[in-house]
């Protein structure tokens, strides 16, 4: 990006910003000094027997090697050897959600499952048009107060352009100690506005209910560990408040932990079915909700969702909608139907794996397509800046 760029904006729908998992992959690193006795250490974490017995020729990166060893103008670092090996193994599946983390980017990865973001501003950031913008901002929190908006693009961060970069080295950019200064630049219809910040640690809860006379809106931004049983506590109190009608509101929810989309499902499904799995590996698995809590299953409830609903939420408003409990509102769903498992690795590094595909209770595939809504409804930018929400409103008059 320079600063010469002619800047064209359109009026986009929030529904359609693309979620992206950005992994900065070494790829090319050089392959390092002995590379029999490097890959010696790491085989057992693909299946090597120790041996070099693993079905796979691999003298062609002893080729590499041996090449490398007396050609490279350079200093080879054994450390980055085997990251690069690690992570350009796992890149060759092609898989945009089977990434190898090293030790610092799964420390990130779980507590950004968990909400635990540190200290910040305060956004919420995807991959929109080329380009890394504000997919919200969060209540109460810096980015706000200044009049940050979603849509703008990330240009710079303390006067570095960033709009290169990937969601996660933006974010870390971001991110620093509480009480420091940031500096962000963004693009707005077409203008570079900057914005000087303290970091504050982030308020990032994954559930809140609110009340809007008899009707209850229960916002879930991510599934963590507890937030089924936390809205599960909210909903004991819904009969004694006189409500009648819930919306489930899914927006922007990226996943999460199945078990937590399972507890929440609970509150409409009576030990039913809510979830297929298809594994190579694993076989078949059929997931249940609990019985006896089903506290909402006469409730008319609607659910809210959009093009950054994905994962662990598309299996709560497919599940819902195959079953009828629910009127599915907003915009098509992102469409991630497959499952990841984490496998925690030595020296603090993960493997994350796409280990199934799942289906909806009647056995449809939403990977790639999305969960269409009942009642289509856009929601766009200009509408999120200017506090307006069709799509909640829609949901308030069914």
């Amino acid at each position: 990006m320079k600063t010469k760029k002619e800047w064209k904006e359109k009026k986009t729908s929030l529904g359609n910003a693309i979620i992206v998992a950005a992994v900065t992959l070494v790829v090319g690193i050089v392959v390092g000094a002995n590379w029999g006795k490097i890959f010696g250490g790491v085989g057992p974490y693909f299946g090597f027997d120790g041996m070099g017995n693993s079905g796979v020729n691999w003298s062609a990166l002893d080729e590499v090697y041996n090449k490398l060893a007396v050609s490279y103008n350079g200093d080879i670092d054994n450390n980055m050897v085997i990251e690069g090996a690690k992570a350009g193994l796992v890149a060759a599946l092609g898989d945009p959600y089977t990434v190898y983390m090293d030790a610092d980017s799964s420390s990130e990865f779980y507590a950004d499952l968990h909400g635990d973001v540190g200290s910040g501003i305060g956004i919420e950031m995807g991959l929109r048009d080329g380009y890394v913008r504000v997919l919200r901002t969060l209540p109460d929190n810096p980015a706000r107060r200044a009049g940050i908006l979603a849509g703008d693009i990330l240009y710079k961060v303390d006067g570095e352009e960033v709009w290169q970069l990937s969601t996660d080295e933006i974010s870390r950019k971001v991110r620093g100690e509480v009480g420091s200064t940031v500096k962000v630049t963004v693009v707005r219809d077409g203008k570079e506005k900057e914005f000087t910040m303290k970091r504050e640690t982030i308020n990032n809860v994954s559930e809140y209910v609110e009340y809007d006379g008899k009707t209850a809106i229960i916002t879930v931004t991510r599934f963590d560990n507890d937030t089924g049983v936390k809205v599960q506590q909210e909903a004991a109190a819904f009969a004694d408040k006189g409500i009648n009608k819930v919306i489930l509101d899914l927006r922007s929810n990226g996943g999460g932990y199945v078990s937590a989309a399972q507890d929440l499902l609970a509150l409409w499904l009576d030990n039913q079915k809510m979830l297929i799995q298809k594994s190579k590996h694993y076989g078949d698995t059929t997931t249940t909700t609990a019985g006896g809590k089903a506290l909402l299953k006469d409730i008319k409830t609607i659910v809210l969702v959009n093009g950054t609903t994905a994962s662990a939420s598309e299996i709560v408003a497919g599940a819902l909608k195959d079953y009828g409990k629910a009127t599915i509102v907003g915009e098509k769903t992102y469409g991630k139907g497959v499952v990841q498992n984490m496998f925690d690795l030595s020296n603090g590094s993960m493997l994350k794996v796409t280990t199934a595909a799942w289906f909806t209770p009647k056995e449809n595939s939403i990977n790639g397509e999305g969960i269409t809504p009942d009642v289509e409804v856009e929601r766009t930018y200009e509408d999120i800046n200017a506090m307006r929400d069709p799509q909640l409103d829609k949901a308030k008059a069914l």
